[in-house]
């Protein structure tokens, strides 16, 4: 694609980026075969190739964006579909997620859109925040039909049920000395704490010593993502910091994560911060440090089961953001059917189920369309259970279906001696 930086906007770090990613585009629209809303909506401009030139416009010739182009740019799901897709690797999420970044600075969304928008900001990252932000949606849920759509959105949300608490480590473990860290993320250490002690009672019977890296609680893929690029650079330096400090303290040799959106922010610190003199080295050690814990546990092929489980029909929804995002996508698969555990795909699984970060709260129309639509794949693989690598895709899913959501590690605990998770 040809573009017209001008020499002195190119001195920008930002823009030289985005001229590199655009340049690289030859306009074939094979991203568009794979873009959710692009097959949902059929606009040119819902699709990537349309939303490159769009942005390619703005970054151009810094103009403040019209309420139409920021329509297009919000119906994104930064699924990331296209990257697998696009034959001339073309890097969309730095570009969107730049996008993103420059609306939010020149574009005034209304006041009620803007309100919505920073109390995302303000509670999600926030475990404290989050809970008390539960506690007054479910006095809501009476009444969630007077609200408006996007609050409607949020309420509908199905959290897990909550189960008895579970010890992180059986006590019988003979720990190797290994050690590694494992993200307890915001929201999961919530309405997902059964996932994150079924993982470190999983790293555990393997050997491995497992830290809790509860503080910072976030990995900043929520402000990131809605373009308050100040909040979340905060963020990421807060947790560049303070991680590499656990790393180098507890000889950590690997830092583990179970929500695969994390996964992909995580693997992002060291090229945002590239530039950075005093930050590069670090932020490039947490990105090559991180794993999912799918990946970690494949790396290191060593999963047996305990032979109760052959009988349980499993259906994997692969997130987006670990078979887009991070490109992990025979692994879970593998290590489920390792467990004696009978699998299947999902057709269509390069599809988003349309949750995506706060996409379902902000875009409900849209992703309850998507979700809709993976569900109805769920219904027909007559299952008993359906596993995923993240929190957010079964909250969101499990509006549409009655089928137990499970996490990956729950059941390769369960398969391995833990408790039964669903």
């Amino acid at each position: 694609m040809r573009t017209e930086f001008t020499a002195a906007q190119l001195t920008d770090p930002g823009l030289d980026e985005a001229n590199s990613i655009l340049r690289k585009c030859v306009h074939c629209g094979f991203c568009n075969s794979t873009c959710p809303t692009f097959k949902l909506l059929g606009d040119e401009l819902d699709g990537p190739r349309g939303r490159i030139y769009l942005l390619k416009n703005l970054l151009e010739h810094d103009e403040t964006p019209s309420e139409k182009i920021v329509s297009h740019i919000d119906r994104c799901l930064s699924c990331l579909s296209c990257m697998t897709t696009c034959p001339s690797s073309v890097n969309y999420m730095h570009l969107v997620d730049a996008g993103r970044s420059y609306i939010e600075k020149k574009f005034r969304r209304p006041f009620r859109d803007r309100l919505f928008r920073r109390l995302l900001a303000m509670t999600l990252p926030n475990p404290a925040r989050f809970r008390l932000l539960l506690i007054f949606s479910r006095l809501l849920l009476p009444i969630r039909w007077l609200l408006p759509g996007r609050f409607q959105g949020a309420l509908n949300l199905r959290t897990p049920s909550a189960r008895a608490k579970l010890k992180q480590n059986g006590g019988t473990q003979d720990l190797t000395g290994k050690a590694v860290g494992l993200v307890a993320g915001c929201v999961q250490q919530v309405i997902g704490g059964d996932i994150n002690s079924a993982s470190i009672r999983l790293l555990e019977r393997r050997g491995w010593r497992v830290h809790l890296l509860s503080e910072p609680a976030c990995c900043g893929a929520v402000e990131h993502h809605l373009g308050k690029e100040a909040l979340a650079e905060k963020r990421f330096r807060q947790n560049i910091t303070d991680w590499i400090e656990h790393v180098d303290e507890h000889g950590l040799e690997a830092l583990i994560v179970n929500a695969s959106g994390c996964g992909t922010m995580l693997k992002d610190y060291g090229h945002l911060f590239r530039n950075d003199e005093s930050l590069a080295a670090d932020a490039g050690r947490i990105s090559g440090m991180t794993r999912d814990i799918a990946e970690f546990l494949s790396d290191h092929h060593d999963m047996t089961n305990n032979g109760d489980v052959e009988q349980v029909r499993v259906v994997y929804q692969s997130p987006c953001s670990m078979q887009h995002g991070q490109k992990i996508d025979s692994q879970p698969l593998t290590l489920l059917r390792q467990a004696g555990f009978n699998v299947k795909e999902l057709p269509e699984k390069y599809m988003c189920c349309g949750s995506a970060g706060t996409y379902n709260i902000l875009q409900p129309a849209i992703a309850a369309e998507l979700g809709e639509r993976k569900a109805v794949y769920i219904e027909q693989a007559d299952v008993d259970v359906v596993a995923s690598g993240n929190m957010a895709c079964m909250m969101h899913l499990r509006q549409f279906t009655d089928v137990p959501f499970v996490h990956t590690a729950e059941l390769l605990d369960w398969a391995t001696g833990g408790p039964k998770p669903f």
